[in-house]
C-alpha cells in the first residue's frame, strides 16, 4: 500500500513514520509513505501558499491552486485520480472501521492543512473523504496523517508478524481489549488471574471476552450498546 502526503511540513511527517512497526514495513516494501510538499507547487520565487481570507478574520488560508497543483502532479504520475483524506476537525471521526476501508486502496492521498484550513474550492475539487481525529484542534493535519497512517498500516498484510494481532485488538469485534499479562506471575502481590495459567484454551477465551465486554461496558458505554444491539443482547 502506498501513502502520499501532501503537506507543508514533509520532514515531520517522513520523520514521524520511518519508525518502529510502520518504518520497518517502510524498510521491508510493505508500505511505503511519500510527501509532496505542497511549497514545491507555489508558482512564485518565494514560495508563498496562503494568504488573507476573504471577507476578514484572522490567519491565513492556504491558496486552492498550489493544493490542486500537487495533488494534479501526484495523479499524473500514477496515471489515475486517487482517494483524498483531508484531515480537518469538521470530519467524521476516524474510527477503526474507516482504517479497514482504507486499506483496501492500493493509493491513499492524505491531504493535511495548516493556517486557518484551505480554500474551499480545492476542497471541492480533490477531497473524497473528511476526517477528523478528535473533538479538538491541532496546528496542522501532519499528526492526525501519522495517526491514519499508523492505524491503517497494521490492517495491511505482511506488518505485522503475527496475524492474528490486528484481529484481536480494541474495536475490532466492537469491544475494547482484554487485559494483557506477562512474566512475572505475581508482581507486589498481585497474581496472573489463574484461568491463564491454566491452559485450557476455550477457558481463556471465555475469560478475555467477558472482560472486553466488562471493560466496555464501563469505559464506553457507547460501544458498550452498540455491541448488544448487534447481538440481540439486553441491556
Amino acid at each position: 500500500m502506498n501513502f502520499h502526503v501532501l503537506t507543508l511540513f514533509p520532514d515531520m511527517i517522513l520523520q514521524g513514520v520511518n519508525t518502529s512497526i510502520t518504518g520497518r514495513a517502510i524498510k521491508n516494501g510493505v508500505v511505503s509513505v511519500s510527501a509532496v510538499n505542497i511549497r514545491d507547487y507555489a508558482g512564485n520565487k518565494h514560495m508563498k501558499v496562503d494568504d488573507y481570507p476573504y471577507g476578514g478574520g484572522a490567519g491565513l488560508v492556504m491558496q486552492a491552486a498550489p493544493v490542486c497543483a500537487a495533488y494534479d502532479a501526484l495523479a499524473e504520475s500514477l496515471g489515475k485520480r486517487p482517494r483524498v483524506v483531508y484531515m480537518t476537525p469538521q470530519g467524521y471521526t476516524f474510527n477503526q472501521k474507516m482504517a479497514q476501508d482504507f486499506a483496501k486502496e492500493e493509493e491513499l492521498v492524505i491531504l493535511c492543512g495548516h493556517y486557518e484550513g484551505i480554500d474551499e474550492r480545492a476542497l471541492e475539487r480533490i477531497v473524497t473523504d473528511y476526517v477528523s481525529i478528535g473533538d479538538y484542534v491541532l496546528t496542522g493535519g501532519e499528526l492526525p496523517a501519522m495517526v491514519v497512517i499508523d492505524a491503517v498500516s497494521r490492517l495491511v498484510p505482511g506488518v505485522l508478524h503475527n496475524s492474528e494481532s490486528a484481529e484481536t485488538e480494541s474495536f475490532e469485534n466492537g469491544l475494547l481489549e482484554y487485559p494483557q499479562y506477562t512474566r512475572p506471575e505475581v508482581f507486589e502481590g498481585k497474581r496472573v488471574p489463574e484461568v491463564l495459567l491454566s491452559g485450557h484454551h476455550a477457558n481463556v477465551e471465555k475469560w478475555r471476552l467477558e472482560k472486553s465486554i466488562e471493560r466496555t461496558k464501563k469505559y464506553r458505554p457507547d460501544l458498550y450498546q452498540a455491541y448488544c444491539e448487534r447481538n440481540g443482547i439486553g441491556i
